[in-house]
């Protein structure tokens, strides 16, 4: 593909052409994908963190600068997604006996504050149940499952790359409705 035809189907993707979100998705995803699965030596790993960096080009298309290359532009982006992935990695294994007061305190929650975790469990459970069925099986089988992205792909019968458009798409929607809901009660 050529400059003029990649930039041609950047302006599509920017208008929220779901058809060229996904051509560009398939564009570029092995090289996303090899470069992250290089650094992080875990396919599952590899593909969620590929799925968020996505994620975040087409959620950043109008920061895009044409005067540089597209693909480093988004190996940026995937590179910048790693380093996040190893804070968070980090922060997750150190000494488990740093966050003991914590799990001591969460034993020593009252009952009301018990309950208000369980009620904002219900919320997204509701919120995931008011979903599009097709985003609730996705959300379901990723996210409760946890199943890898082929697997999803194999069991519902759709392509892999139409997979991940749809994991993507359903966390999308779904933040943006926890985010919206987050404030109703109020």
């Amino acid at each position: 593909m050529d400059d003029k035809q990649l930039f041609l189907l950047i302006g599509k993707a920017k208008d929220k052409d779901q058809k060229a979100q996904t051509k560009l998705i398939n564009i570029f995803w092995v090289d996303v994908f090899s470069f992250v699965m290089k650094k992080v030596g875990n396919e599952n790993d590899a593909d969620e963190i590929t799925v968020n960096v996505f994620s975040k080009v087409l959620s950043k298309l109008d920061m895009y600068d044409p005067h540089f290359q597209f693909k480093t532009w988004i190996l940026t982006i995937a590179q910048n997604t790693i380093i996040d992935f190893w804070r968070k990695k980090t922060r997750e294994s150190q000494d488990p006996t740093e966050n003991l007061d914590e799990v001591k305190n969460q034993y020593a929650k009252s009952p009301e504050e018990l309950m208000i975790s369980e009620e904002e469990q219900k919320k997204i459970i509701k919120t995931i149940e008011s979903l599009d069925a097709n985003y609730q099986d996705i959300i379901k089988l990723r996210f409760f499952e946890e199943k890898s992205i082929k697997e999803i792909a194999e069991e519902l019968g759709i392509s892999v790359a139409n997979t991940k458009v749809r994991v993507m798409r359903a966390k999308k929607v779904l933040a943006e409705l926890l985010k919206n809901n987050e404030f109703d009660d109020n």
